[in-house]
């Protein structure tokens, strides 16, 4: 095993992790910082896959305050208000960084100012965009610059497991295996962010890349912490239906598509939104999701089992002018969006939940920090679409400045748990020499469970089935073996930790959605549909004691707006009474 000695260990290279690391070094340019990423920096992660765009208040008639009550209701007042409110006022900040430090072309009105797009689910048109491809702008942008500043860089790393100290009241480093060589890595730093990413890639349909599989949250409940809402996993309604054959099927088509005005189709040709909600094909990413799925589930398909989505009544010329990028990726899979008919379903598109955190970033291990996709509470039961990579470079950039911080004032490097890190190696060792099993069909018996079972809509026997077929794919994969004569790119044994992740995090998935017993965004169930008491809203809590899942709910603390409130007078005023 070789050893690395860092001041600031960041996983992760999407978003979060870029301006962490850009922070960190502005903030104390003398630390030694090091990216440790799964794939190649600037080239993977969910960032980069972003279409849409920012959500940000900059116009007239906006206000942070209107952008933070859209991010309350739309999460069914699960929020943490005090992260929600530190993610709509520094997206303003953060998105001039952007721009005028980093580099960012952004779309820009005839009088020069920032273009805005309609996004569903939100009561002011707020997107910053850079067309349909604003996030391979915002990571390639973040990669140069951290390419410029010299930091280090751990390509085609993987981490496996985070290290305790020998007494186990800090963090000391983590476990990581060199892809290239199949050699472990110990790296031990005085900070760790986590920023990996979700990625819920063990749902049929989904969006991201494959190697999305969630290896934060599964580290972080080996670790000891508790992750929050891990019930709330988001389907984007609109992902590409291109049939089984094609890794495009699941792939988003964005959400400003049906904010310009798309129409949903059913199998008949129907429009059938409004049927559900009268903002039609506006509504939330978790409605939106839900009636098409009804759609599905009644048989009003289009062939390949899903519903149209229809352009062409805005002018296919401007549809091509607006929406390049999917405009392309549609004709690739033998559709027109501009002028016909594009079959879409809805596919997993994004974790809601994740590692309790504080506004600064830091958690309950101290020198762990985390942002990004692997933390929880920013968006309670539902993210607004826009929110995300907003989420991902406000949170990141602070935890870059709260590292630099920390780091110098009281962060030392603590000796590891050497048992620890024996007993992880043996763990990611165990399929090594055994008999070979079908990875493959154990991977697609569980997107169908959990497609079927405990996707977008749930009952207590579908989460109870969904339960016992994971415990039994998970003693499945301990059997199973893989080739480990060559471990260098040995990606049968990086699949089968993949699966060992995903599983993981799927049984934490159902154990906090059969907790909760009534509805909220994401989370439907379809034996308790009421959402419940607003003014006694809670989270659930999930955390891995002894080898077992642990569910226990917290209340949601309303710090700034109470359920019936609004910080915003018919006027548009803030109010000034009985809020923060």
């Amino acid at each position: 095993m070789r050893t690395v000695k860092t001041d600031i260990l960041i996983l992760g290279s999407g978003g979060a992790g870029l301006f962490a690391a850009l922070h960190a070094h502005r903030a104390a340019p003398q630390l030694d910082i090091t990216v440790a990423v799964k794939g190649l920096l600037g080239k993977c992660g969910c960032t980069r896959m972003v279409q849409g765009g920012y959500n940000v208040a900059l116009a007239p008639g906006d206000s942070i305050e209107r952008h933070f009550m859209d991010t309350i209701e739309g999460g069914k007042w699960l929020p943490h208000q005090e992260l929600a409110w530190t993610l709509v006022s520094v997206a303003v900040e953060r998105v001039r960084e952007l721009e005028n430090e980093l580099g960012c072309f952004f779309d820009r009105n005839p009088d020069g100012t920032l273009h805005q797009k309609a996004f569903a689910g939100q009561t002011f048109d707020r997107t910053v965009h850079k067309g349909d491809l604003t996030g391979i702008e915002i990571i390639n942008r973040l990669a140069e610059q951290v390419w410029a500043r010299g930091i280090r860089r751990l390509e085609e790393h993987r981490a496996v497991e985070l290290i305790r100290s020998r007494d186990g009241q800090a963090l000391s480093g983590v476990l990581m295996i060199d892809m290239r060589s199949g050699e472990f890595v110990f790296v031990q730093a005085r900070a760790v962010l986590l920023a990996t990413g979700g990625g819920p890639t063990m749902y049929k349909y989904h969006t991201p890349s494959g190697d999305k599989s969630c290896d934060g949250m599964a580290m972080a409940l080996r670790a000891g912490l508790t992750l929050r809402d891990m019930e709330m996993v988001q389907f984007h309604p609109t992902g590409l239906l291109a049939g089984s054959h094609t890794r495009m099927t699941g792939t988003v088509l964005e959400e400003g598509l049906r904010g310009a005005g798309g129409h949903l189709l059913n199998g008949a040709g129907q429009r059938f939104m409004e049927r559900y909600d009268p903002r039609g094909e506006r509504a939330t990413r978790d409605i939106v999701s839900r009636s098409i799925f009804m759609e599905m589930r009644q048989g009003r398909t289009s062939p390949n089992g899903g519903v149209y989505l229809k352009m062409s009544h805005l002018g296919p010329d401007n549809v091509r002018r607006q929406f390049k990028g999917m405009v392309e990726r549609c004709a690739d899979c033998g559709f027109d969006l501009a002028g016909g008919l594009v079959e879409v379903v809805p596919t997993a598109h994004y974790m809601m939940g994740g590692v309790i955190f504080a506004e600064d970033c830091t958690t309950e291990l101290p020198g762990l920090f985390a942002a990004g996709e692997d933390t929880g509470g920013v968006h309670g039961a539902n993210r607004l679409g826009g929110n995300g990579v907003a989420n991902s470079t406000v949170f990141g950039g602070i935890a870059g400045d709260s590292m630099a911080s920390w780091v110098q004032l009281e962060g030392e490097w603590h000796a590891p748990d050497l048992q620890t890190i024996q007993a992880a190696i043996e763990r990611c060792r165990s399929p090594l020499g055994k008999p070979a099993e079908d990875l493959p069909a154990i991977r697609e018996t569980l997107y169908e469970v959990m497609w079927n079972e405990a996707g977008i809509l749930r009952s207590a026997a579908s989460l109870r089935r969904a339960c016992s077929t994971l415990e039994e794919l998970s003693q499945r994969l301990s059997r199973s073996g893989v080739p480990g004569g060559d471990l260098a790119y040995n990606l049968t044994w990086h699949d089968w930790l993949n699966l060992e992740s995903l599983l993981t995090v799927s049984q934490a998935i159902v154990a906090a959605a059969l907790a909760r017993e009534n509805s909220r965004g994401a989370h439907y169930r379809e034996d308790f549909p009421d959402v419940g008491d607003l003014s006694t809203s809670y989270y659930t809590c999930v955390n891995l004691q002894e080898g077992a899942l642990r569910i226990s709910t917290r209340p949601v603390e309303f710090t700034r707006v109470r359920p019936g409130e609004s910080l915003l007078r018919s006027s548009g005023q803030v109010l000034a009474d009985g809020v923060k």
